[in-house]
């Protein structure tokens, strides 16, 4: 996705991405994507196609995981290709950035919305 490249963080323009979760090849689990997700501090991009085959997804400063409460740093933004890349950083307003439990995964929140949300079979989910 060489689009969102200008968009990432500056440390990361050069490095080398690892596809480490696929629904083809891993299932459709939350809790597999957990597991499969990366190590801890290292950054995730998250990419989605819909039934609809629209295309979205997150970036996240550090690794997609199940976690009590909210993790991650202002550098997580939201992105759409609808049909040209959208982008959507942070507002400032919260630290509401990535929590996940087995049942949901959550990006971006505030006043009880998500920008981005995945039930625990990655069947349902909302932008």
């Amino acid at each position: 996705l060489p689009q969102l490249g200008p968009h990432l963080p500056p440390r990361l323009t050069q490095q080398p991405w690892h596809l480490q979760y696929s629904t083809r090849r891993d299932g459709f689990s939350l809790r597999t994507l957990y597991r499969l997700g990366g190590q801890r501090g290292s950054p995730a991009l998250l990419l989605i196609r819909d039934t609809e085959a629209q295309a979205f997804g997150a970036f996240s400063s550090s690794a997609i995981r199940c976690s009590s409460g909210f993790y991650g740093t202002g550098e997580t933004f939201l992105f759409s290709f609808s049909p040209e890349l959208k982008v959507f950083r942070w507002t400032g307003r919260n630290n509401f950035f990535v929590k996940g439990d087995v049942n949901l995964l959550m990006v971006g929140g505030g006043s009880g919305r998500f920008g981005l949300w995945l039930d625990g079979d990655l069947h349902r989910g909302g932008s």
